[in-house]
């Protein structure tokens, strides 16, 4: 299938594994430049020798604390520059814990916040420039199904995710006549790492 994604260049954020990781492989299959970022630089690696076989010039890892904005930008910078440029974000990051409304503390909602929300608000700002610079490109989100019908035991992600949900939608209209599609991507279970 011909995507027309040869030689665009794609940030693929948790991009080491689970759906991060299949969506970089496909942007790689496309003839796409990819860099992934990912907390664990161990988990970087072994997904960089998994994708070699596709190619070893096009893609890229960085380390990647989607709840610090300045690893966000860090990651940013280290992509731009070495494939000059940006034409699409992809917005993922791991999920809070699980548990019930009387489990968490204000210090829990406080990093479910920057883990979720923020790291989507930082990503997406950081990206913003370099897709204004090309005059278009594409952002997707990666949420959950719980932003439809919450789930019991996700009480953190359901109210995260939904929030990044509605930050997707209000861009979607803001950028479009900048020619910047936002998009969300709201997958239920999936055969994942953490899932399992």
């Amino acid at each position: 299938m011909d995507l027309k994604l040869k030689d665009k260049v794609f940030m693929v954020a948790a991009g080491s594994k689970g759906l991060g990781f299949g969506i970089a492989k496909a942007l790689l299959e496309e003839g796409a430049y990819v860099s992934i970022g990912s907390r664990s630089q161990s988990n970087i690696d072994k997904a960089i020798n998994e994708l070699s076989n596709i190619s070893t010039t096009h893609i890229m890892g960085h380390t990647l604390d989607a709840s610090n904005s300045d690893s966000i930008k860090s990651w940013t910078d280290a992509s731009t520059q070495k494939f000059r440029g940006l034409d699409g974000l992809v917005v993922n990051a791991g999920g809070p814990p699980v548990g019930q409304f009387d489990d968490f503390s204000d210090d829990d909602w406080q990093e479910a916040f920057e883990l979720t929300l923020m790291s989507s608000v930082r990503m997406i700002r950081c990206a913003l420039p370099h897709l204004r610079k090309r005059k278009g490109g594409a952002i997707l989100t990666l949420t959950s199904s719980s932003v439809k019908e919450p789930i019991d035991i996700l009480l953190l992600s359901n109210v995260m995710r939904s929030g990044v949900t509605s930050l997707a939608k209000s861009l979607s209209k803001q950028l479009a006549s900048e020619h910047i599609r936002i998009n969300n991507l709201i997958p239920g279970r999936m055969d994942t790492d953490r899932v399992r």
